[in-house]
């Protein structure tokens, strides 16, 4: 049947009798009527208990944020390797790297696109229903992750513009899967266990990172036995064989497979219940839906559901004073947590490659032939994935019912500031203690993990009204997304040495890696402050939270 996949094979959800009518009583101001009940199919979601269709729903979600993850990250594996193949310069000792204005044009594209993706199909996914906008990003994934890998020429500026190109419209589709993703699951989930689950969803880019780095293994592994070459430094030519090319290629358009196969299961899910009731106003088609989700009848008394409906219909817009009152606050939280949040955590790139070739993962460039450079890039990058990014999403699932959004977002930005503070001071002592530097820096994200970066995608999930929760989770997406951009880009400028010697080739002067150091201890804390703005909306059901109970104060 349709909904199959998503029907329990445990049996009816809850011991209630179907009918039974369920009051919140609630302290606040009451409006006329009976504003206090709550729709029957939004309680029964609110009070069913874990089960199969909830797992469904991690896993559907949760595989659009694994090929996003996949597909953002993957990018930093081959830009090497893409320099050496169409910016050799036969006069140089080096082998070739992308000029400044190329490398931060092929990183940045997709970030472009996120951005420009969570505010259109945030604000879509309020307009035409969740599900509807969900299908269309992941065509869009699929289609975009294949063809930047065939972007054919031979000419490096027409290779980089195609790539650049499709790198644009495929970051535009992850940027729906974001504010989409987390409603959907907001939606979906039980009061009980909702973040958990959120979080969940979103650990899954934990994974998806980890996938880019086995897969650029696997691929470069073949190849490089496949054609074993010598070193730049022995044969600066002969050591990026033609048939490189495909490296890179294959490691891009692999992102297109998860996302191709979620997407029949994508198709299968109802609509949420939140959505047809409180925004599309059919109550009738909700209790339907969400009768076959939960595996069991449920049936809303027609008038009355239509009575709650009206009455908690508030119909102020996102730029109403209405909204600005109740919820003003709210956004601007959401929006600069998540700004400030990733403004660190995209400037860990910077300092990965300087760390690992420090420490001696990653060997001097010419050392290596072009493919082995990928496989050692790759190599460094899964280590630091599986013990320092993959843990703490999995510890915000565990913990976050039990000390709840505000405090694991509060301990994670003070834990970063200080982890920040303690790499920026002594600097010079780490660049002798490599091994110190590299525990330290994995804590830094180990907290960014267990913290802020979990809790700013789920908190703009719970606190806004139905029908415009999709589009202030795009925005503050959105925020967050620029503070990536200043991050990777900014500080790829800022952190260079004032020293010419020092710098990357191309490069102008920077205020060097300790000072940019200090700039993020700065952003922390900064993180830190807004942070004190979030609600906590732990076990609170959905409506509660966002007030839709309240009728808007007379103007």
């Amino acid at each position: 049947s349709h909904h199959r996949l998503f029907s329990s094979p445990v049996g009816p959800a809850f011991p209630l009798s179907p009918l039974a009518e369920v009051r919140i009583v609630r302290p606040r101001r009451r409006s006329a009527g009976m504003a206090g009940e709550q729709l029957k199919v939004l309680d029964a979601l609110d009070v069913a208990r874990t089960q199969w269709y909830h797992f469904t729903a991690i896993v559907i979600a949760g595989m659009g944020f694994f090929t996003d993850a996949y597909d953002l990250f993957c990018i930093s594996l081959i830009t090497k390797l893409l320099g050496r193949i169409y910016y050799y310069d036969p006069n140089s000792t080096s082998p070739g790297t992308l000029p400044p204005n190329v490398s931060a044009a092929v990183n940045g594209v997709a970030f472009c696109g996120t951005l420009s993706g969570q505010l259109f199909f945030g604000w879509l996914g309020d307009k035409l229903g969740r599900k509807t906008v969900y299908g269309f990003t992941l065509v869009l994934m699929v289609v975009c992750s294949v063809a930047s890998g065939l972007s054919f020429s031979s000419s490096p500026k027409a290779v980089v513009t195609t790539l650049c190109f499709f790198r644009f419209w495929l970051g535009f589709g992850i940027g729906g899967d974001y504010p989409l993703s987390a409603t959907i699951m907001s939606e979906y989930a039980n009061k009980k266990t909702r973040g958990a689950f959120i979080a969940a969803v979103f650990a899954m880019q934990g994974f998806g990172i980890l996938a880019g780095g086995i897969v650029a293994i696997v691929v470069s592994a073949g190849f490089k036995n496949k054609y074993d070459v010598p070193p730049f430094s022995v044969n600066p030519i002969g050591s990026t064989v033609p048939q490189a090319d495909y490296v890179w290629r294959i490691i891009l358009m692999f992102g297109a497979v998860p996302a191709a196969l979620t997407y029949y299961w994508r198709m299968k899910m109802p609509e949420t219940a939140r959505y047809t009731a409180l925004v599309a106003k059919n109550t009738k088609q909700a209790a339907a839906d969400m009768s076959k989700v939960l595996n069991m009848e449920l049936e809303e008394d027609a008038e009355r559901a239509q009575r709650l409906v009206v009455d908690q219909a508030n119909n102020f817009g996102l730029f109403s004073k209405e909204f600005a009152r109740r919820h003003g606050l709210h956004l601007v939280a959401t929006t600069t947590t998540w700004f400030f949040l990733d403004i660190a955590f995209y400037s860990q790139n910077l300092f990965q490659k300087d760390i690992f070739s420090a420490i001696g993962w990653i060997p001097k460039a010419a050392t290596m032939n072009a493919i082995e450079e990928v496989f050692r890039i790759a190599r460094a990058q899964t280590l630091i994935a599986l013990c320092g990014t993959v843990p703490g999403y999995w510890f915000t699932v565990a913990f976050i019912e039990i000390m709840g959004r505000f405090w694991i977002q509060v301990m994670g930005y003070f834990m970063m500031t200080a982890f920040m503070l303690g790499l920026a001071i002594p600097y010079h002592h780490w660049t002798t203690h490599h091994i110190g530097f590299v525990v330290m820096y994995g804590f830094t994200f180990f907290f960014a993990n267990f913290g802020p970066n979990s809790t700013t995608f789920i908190v703009p999930a719970e606190i806004f009204p139905a029908r415009l929760r999709s589009t202030c989770h795009g925005i503050s997406a959105a925020a967050g997304k620029a503070g990536a951009i200043v991050g990777a880009f900014g500080f790829l400028y800022a952190a260079q040495s004032r020293d010419p010697a020092k710098r990357d080739k191309g490069y102008p002067a920077g205020i060097g890696v300790r000072n940019a150091l200090f700039v993020l201890v700065v952003t922390n804390f900064l993180g830190l402050m807004f942070s004190l703005l979030v609600p906590e909306s732990k076990g609170i059901s959905l409506e509660e939270m966002a007030k839709e109970h309240e009728q808007e104060e007379a103007a």
